[in-house]
């Protein structure tokens, strides 16, 4: 049906797939543990989309296993600027953000796909 829009791919959402794809070693009474590394990748989706839909799009669109989705709205601002003509207002569009967290081992290429 095409819930999900695009993949956000900047420097931002980069550097949370990579910071929550690298494994976690922590210290429990001495010894010390390792948790799994679930990678996270970030994707603008219509915003009449719920979770259910977003998670089977996603698994069939790039066959991974979806553990979570994490939806956030994000509201459209106003904005203005000065020309010769003089002021100019617009609105920026809102949009849907969601945060799709996969099963430890499962990756995403973006660019695999160009």
């Amino acid at each position: 049906m095409g819930f999900i829009i695009k993949p956000i791919v900047t420097e931002k959402m980069t550097e949370i797939t990579e910071k929550s794809s690298r494994e976690k070693s922590y210290k429990v009474k001495g010894e010390v543990r390792t948790k799994a590394a679930t990678p996270r990748y970030g994707f603008i989706v219509r915003p009449d989309a719920n979770k259910l839909q977003i998670k089977s799009e996603v698994e069939n669109l790039y066959n991974v296993t979806v553990l979570d989705v994490n939806t956030m709205r994000y509201a459209g601002k106003r904005s203005s600027r000065y020309t010769r003509a003089g002021l100019v207002r617009g609105q920026k569009s809102a949009y849907k953000k969601a945060i799709v967290t996969l099963k430890a081992g499962d990756e995403i290429d973006f660019y695999s796909n160009i």
